[in-house]
C-alpha cells in the first residue's frame, strides 16, 4: 500500500476518509429506496408499505418502490433485507409475525436482533376474526357450538405458519376447545380471497385487509382480538367478550434496516417515518385500515421487538405451534 500523500500525511487522510461517512449521510439518498414487504400484495403489510412508500418519496426526494418477497411466513423477505449492502437503501416492514418467527424457527435465515436496525414503529391495531356468510352462526358462541358439533370439518386459513392468523386460530382452537383445521397460505390476501370465495369457513385477518369485505358484507365479522374494541367497528365485541376469556392479541408494525447501516441514515430514515406518520391524511388512510399509527424512536421499536420476543416464545409454548 503506498504512503498517502494528501495534505502532508497519512493521518490526515484518516481523518478525512472518517468524515467521508457524516457528509455521505447528509446527502442521504441519492438514489431511489426499496421497501421490502415480506408478504404477498394485499397483505396487511403490503398496504402498509404503500401507503408509507408513496408519501416517504416525497419527503426523501427519491423514489421508494415497494418490493413484495412473499415466502416462509415472512422470513424470505426478512432474509433477503437482511443480507443487503448496509447502505440504507433497503428497508423491511416488520411485524408481529417477525417476533413468532423468533420463537418458532430455529434457523429463519437471518437474527431479528442482531442483523437488524430499528427505524421506528409504524402502527398496531386487531385482528377480526370473520367467517364466510354461508356459515350458519352470527356470533363467536355460535361459532363454538357448531366447531364442537362437526369436529375437524371447519377450516380456517391463514397467511402461513406463524403469522398471527396462525397464531390466532390456534389460541381459539386451544381456550374455545374446538377442533379446527388450520390451511396456511402464503399470505393473508389469499387467504381472505378463499374465504370469500366460500372455500374456507372461517379466518382470523388483520384489520387492514378485513375492513373492507367487512363493510360490503362479503364476509360476516363476530369479534376483534385486542383488548378493547376498535373505533372502525364499535358494535364487534373483543373475544373475551364474545365467550373466549383471556383471548387477546394485537398486530403490529415497524420498520427495520441493515444492522450496519450508519447511524445518521438511520436516523434520517427514522425522522422521515415520523413526520409522515403525523400527517393528517397518512393518519386518516391507516384509520380507514382499522389500525392506529404509532410514531416512535428507534429505541422504542427495539424495546417492543425485545418484549415481544418473549411474549411470542410464551404463546407458541402455550398453544402448541410448530412450523409446517
Amino acid at each position: 500500500m503506498s504512503e498517502c500523500k494528501c495534505c502532508g500525511g497519512a493521518l490526515l487522510c484518516a481523518v478525512l476518509l472518517a468524515c467521508g461517512a457524516p457528509l455521505y449521510a447528509q446527502n442521504f439518498p441519492v438514489k431511489p429506496v426499496r421497501m421490502i414487504a415480506p408478504f404477498p400484495p394485499g397483505g396487511s403489510s403490503d398496504l402498509i408499505a404503500r401507503i408509507l412508500a408513496e408519501r416517504m418519496s416525497e419527503g426523501l426526494s427519491q423514489t421508494v418502490l415497494v418490493d413484495n418477497r412473499p415466502g416462509a411466513a415472512s422470513n424470505l423477505g426478512m432474509t433477503a433485507a437482511a443480507r443487503v449492502a448496509p447502505d440504507g437503501y433497503t428497508m423491511v416492514v416488520a411485524s408481529v409475525t417477525t417476533t413468532i418467527n423468533r420463537a418458532l424457527y430455529r434457523n429463519p435465515g437471518y437474527d431479528l436482533v442482531k442483523d437488524f436496525a430499528p427505524i421506528g414503529k409504524i402502527a398496531v391495531g386487531p385482528v377480526a376474526l370473520v367467517v364466510h356468510p354461508s356459515v350458519p352462526v352470527t356470533n363467536v358462541r355460535e361459532l363454538i357450538k357448531l366447531a364442537q358439533a362437526r369436529p375437524g370439518e371447519l377450516n380456517y386459513g391463514s397467511g402461513g405458519s406463524g403469522t398471527p392468523a396462525h397464531l390466532s386460530g390456534e389460541m381459539f382452537r386451544l381456550l374455545a376447545k374446538v377442533n379446527i383445521t388450520h390451511v396456511p397460505y402464503k399470505g393473508t390476501g389469499q387467504s381472505v380471497t378463499d374465504l370469500i370465495a366460500g372455500q374456507l369457513q372461517l379466518v382470523f385477518a388483520s384489520m387492514p385487509v378485513a375492513i373492507a369485505h367487512m363493510k360490503t358484507g362479503r364476509l360476516r365479522a363476530l369479534a376483534v382480538t385486542g383488548a378493547a374494541r376498535t373505533p372502525m367497528a364499535p358494535k364487534l365485541p373483543t373475544m373475551a367478550e364474545a365467550g373466549v376469556p383471556g383471548y387477546v392479541f394485537d398486530s403490529w408494525w415497524g420498520m427495520l434496516t441493515n444492522a450496519a447501516v450508519p447511524a445518521p441514515i438511520v436516523n434520517t430514515l427514522a425522522g422521515e417515518l415520523r413526520r409522515l406518520l403525523q400527517l393528517p391524511d397518512v393518519k386518516e388512510r391507516f384509520t380507514d385500515l382499522g389500525i392506529d399509527v404509532t410514531p416512535s424512536t428507534p429505541a422504542e421499536l427495539a424495546a417492543l421487538i425485545q418484549s415481544e420476543i418473549e411474549r411470542m416464545a410464551k404463546l407458541i409454548k402455550e398453544t402448541g405451534i410448530r412450523a409446517d
